[in-house]
């Protein structure tokens, strides 16, 4: 249950973050929660002129086959790193 702690801790800590990381970071944040949460995509894939969408549905088919608590533990680590500046 510890992970599960954790995993929502940082969900809320990453809200406290002082300056807004790049698209890439989010992405990456996106899909781990997303992996985490409910598990491989699902859906078919946006269109083209849905810029935004697509690159979230990209984001989150790389993790494909990523179990639950290694995206928890992913999540996590990203997280604190984060917030420690690196």
């Amino acid at each position: 249950m510890a992970l599960a702690d954790d995993f929502a801790s940082a969900q809320e800590r990453v809200k406290t973050l002082k300056a807004q990381p790049s698209n890439d970071t989010l992405l990456e944040l996106y899909s781990l929660f997303k992996q985490a949460t409910v598990g491989d995509v699902q859906g078919k894939r946006p269109g083209m002129l849905d810029l935004k969408g697509r690159a979230k549905f990209d984001a989150w088919t790389a993790r494909k086959g990523l179990g639950k608590d290694s995206a928890m533990q992913q999540y996590v680590a990203l997280v604190n790193k984060l917030l420690a500046g690196a």
